[in-house]
């Protein structure tokens, strides 16, 4: 219903519109994606300050009318999320989240979950930009979302029989791990694979386990190309 709005936010896109104004792509539990113009912005004297930029996390005042692009009234930070960009990997660690959720999950339906999913890996890239974690971290971010969206690979036996193993590869088109007997068309994954993919969607975030870079390869694979044949979205590569 037309009229004002206070939500929480964060900040997935911020682009330059006219010439003092910002176009934001924001991300919001209870709103989904919205797409917000913040007037005035890029002027000195603006009270928005620097707080609508990519990867804040805000409180924001909003107005609503009969266009899509909602008004943005006021902003107040929850998180800045500043150690995050002092680190160029973190800073792209960060990019690539925002733009796989604003990728999968475009519309406004409300996934409460997948804003929170958004918060808690922006606040450990924030929390330790460089940690050894990180690269194993993106990819249990991405699976999650995957889960989120729907599209979840099946882990648990061959997608194609039903047998519960061996397991010898994944396919992308049948959404899930195959046996040596269904694998036509799958690319091969190997028992360590699987077990990270696993134990990745099963554990919290902050809890994702460690992998070598071939099976975090592997596993990203398994992402790009499910959502590709499952979502109809293309999205960018985890690193």
């Amino acid at each position: 219903m037309p009229g004002p709005l206070t939500t929480e936010a964060v900040v997935l896109r911020s682009m330059r519109y006219g010439e003092a104004d910002r176009i934001l792509h924001v991300y919001t539990p209870m709103r989904g994606r919205v797409s917000a113009i913040a007037k005035g912005v890029r002027r000195s004297r603006s009270r928005f300050g620097g707080r609508l930029e990519p990867f804040f996390r805000l409180r924001l005042g909003l107005h609503e009318g009969r266009s899509e692009l909602l008004t943005v009234t006021g902003a107040e930070t929850v998180s800045a999320h500043a150690r995050l960009r002092e680190d160029p990997d973190a800073l792209d660690a960060a990019a690539r989240a925002c733009d796989a959720v604003g990728r999968l999950f475009d519309s406004a339906e409300p996934h409460p979950e997948v804003f929170n999913l958004l918060c808690t890996m922006l606040a450990l890239l924030d929390a330790d930009p460089a940690g050894a974690a990180a690269p194993a971290r993106r990819l249990a971010f991405r699976l999650k979302l995957l889960l989120a969206a729907g599209y979840a690979p099946q882990l648990g036996a061959c997608v194609t029989c039903g047998e519960a193993g061996p397991i010898t590869a994944f396919s992308p088109a049948a959404g899930g791990v195959v046996c040596g007997a269904c694998e036509a068309g799958a690319f091969a994954l190997d028992a360590e694979a699987h077990a990270f993919l696993v134990d990745a969607l099963g554990r919290p975030l902050a809890q994702a386990p460690a992998a070598t870079a071939r099976v975090l390869r592997l596993a990203d694979r398994v992402v790009v190309e499910t959502a590709e044949h499952h979502g109809h979205v293309r999205l960018r590569a985890a690193a």
